[in-house]
């Protein structure tokens, strides 16, 4: 969106440039009016986007809440304002990649709006060069030992109580033996291997894993109906984008977000 209307903004100004060279040509007063007129909405239209795109590459973006994963925090239709310099700035219009300047670093608990890793694209998706955006929460940092044993969340070998989790089935699928040791199943699931194995075999029984260094493990607050880091893997430092900031619409839900 930024890109597009960065591009928008330089084809408007180049518009308005290219009317100063035509401006003599308008002699009478109806038409030096009507040139005036429509160069000024002009000249504000590609200044209104270039700003707006840069404000939105470095600083905030608006995102619409697409699915259902993260409720009760947040719902399908939600409104947000997400932060964009907390986590650090990156290159011009480069969406993935290194960030600079970072006021903070992703911390367990945060609510992140992230580029969808390449793990969690369909085939088709992938071939077409498809790039959409996820919203989840930050449940592990990079050498978090994670484990979910009977849809409860374990870290670092200690029971997590999440009041913000909720599970819409009541079912508890166990657990199976997928592979022959730790090291099989921790290399599988940093490979973004477990896409291609039926959902329930991980969704309530989890892990043991390590979360890889410059890597989080990202989670939907609705667990049972959230395709997370449980099935594609570990979340590379270089796709976040920001912190969910503001809900501000509907109007009736407004809250900043914690």
């Amino acid at each position: 969106m930024e890109l597009k209307l960065f591009i928008a903004g330089c084809i408007v100004f180049a518009i308005a440039m290219t009317m100063q060279t035509f401006k003599k040509n308008f002699k009478t007063q109806t038409s030096k009016k009507l040139f005036k007129n429509v160069y000024s909405w002009a000249d504000t239209i590609w200044t209104a986007l270039i700003i707006a795109s840069f404000i939105m590459f470095f600083f905030i973006q608006a995102f619409k809440i697409p699915s259902g994963s993260m409720r009760n925090t947040l719902l399908e239709g939600d409104h947000l304002f997400v932060n964009k310099c907390f986590y650090g700035f990156r290159i011009p219009f480069k969406y993935v990649g290194k960030r600079y300047g970072a006021l903070k670093n992703v911390e367990r608990g945060d609510i992140i709006v992230f580029q969808c890793p390449p793990e969690a694209l369909t085939i088709d998706e992938r071939e077409h060069g498809v790039k959409k955006d996820f919203i989840k929460r930050c449940i592990a940092v990079a050498g978090d030992k994670v484990e979910i044993i009977n849809k409860k969340l374990y870290l670092n070998g200690i029971f997590i109580k999440e009041v913000y989790a909720i599970h819409g089935d009541d079912s508890i699928i166990q657990s199976f033996e997928l592979f022959e040791s730790d090291k099989d199943y921790q290399k599988a699931w940093e490979n973004g291997s477990f896409t291609s194995i039926p959902p329930a075999f991980v969704r309530d029984n989890f892990g043991p894993v390590v979360v890889p260094e410059g890597c989080y493990m990202m989670m939907g607050d609705n667990r049972d109906f959230s395709f997370d880091s449980r099935f594609w893997g570990p979340l590379s430092d270089e796709y976040v984008k920001g912190k969910a900031m503001l809900l501000y619409w509907p109007i009736t839900r407004w809250k900043f977000i914690s």
